[in-house]
């Protein structure tokens, strides 16, 4: 009765001791915590002194970890710039062409102006003048998330009546993102004027209005 019990219970526990070391089954939690401490890294040190090292020690990982999931602090910074084209931002629904635009600026503008992201994006946008990989990354993540939204904000226009249709895309984005990217992330003041994002989101709906 021992003998075959246990002979009966060898393969569930050959097929426990097996599972982890399988085919490579990596932790979500522990992919997100690496992709979480990379933002805190690249805002305390800057990408140039950035380390696996230091990315591992922070997220409570070994190095081991990092490098199942990447090859490299490039790979991983470049994962990490490219999902965010991914995420994006809503597209909001006011029912006005002025609405859309004052909300998409004032979910923009926290984000721009998040004590992380201030420090990430200036460092970032130096080191991509040095790494084309990174530079197509950073372009595409910043273009995309925002070029999604604004052509959606001028579909729903469009759609009321409220903007002729067949817009050139380009301008239309240019128009909608460049004022605000100028302001909090170039001039990047201690506080935006009182008023500003409104009447931003004003002067763009007249200007769109007006090709």
């Amino acid at each position: 009765m021992t003998t075959n019990a246990g002979s009966a219970d060898e393969p569930p526990v050959r097929a426990r001791r097996r599972a982890p070391a399988g085919a490579a089954v990596l932790r979500e939690d522990v992919t997100e915590a690496i992709r979480a401490a990379v933002f805190d890294e690249l805002a305390a040190v800057g990408y140039a002194r950035m380390s696996i090292e230091g990315i591992a020690r922070r997220a409570g990982v070994g190095k081991t970890a990092v490098y199942r999931r990447w090859r490299s602090k490039l790979h991983l910074v470049l994962d990490v710039v490219s999902a965010l084209a991914v995420t994006g931002f809503p597209a909001p629904d006011t029912g006005s062409l002025e609405g859309d635009l004052r909300l998409l600026y004032e979910v923009t503008s926290r984000a721009l102006r998040h004590p992380v992201a201030s420090q990430i994006i200036p460092d970032l946008q130096a080191e991509a003048a040095r790494n084309p990989d990174l530079a197509d990354a950073f372009q595409k993540a910043l273009r995309d998330g925002q070029e999604g939204v604004a052509s959606r904000i001028v579909a729903a226009a469009e759609t009321r009546g409220e903007l002729a249709a067949g817009l050139d895309p380009e301008l239309a984005l240019d128009l909608i993102s460049g004022p605000l990217y100028w302001r909090a992330v170039v001039i990047r003041p201690p506080k935006l004027p009182k008023g500003y994002l409104e009447q931003l989101a004003r002067a763009t709906a007249g200007a769109l209005k007006a090709l």
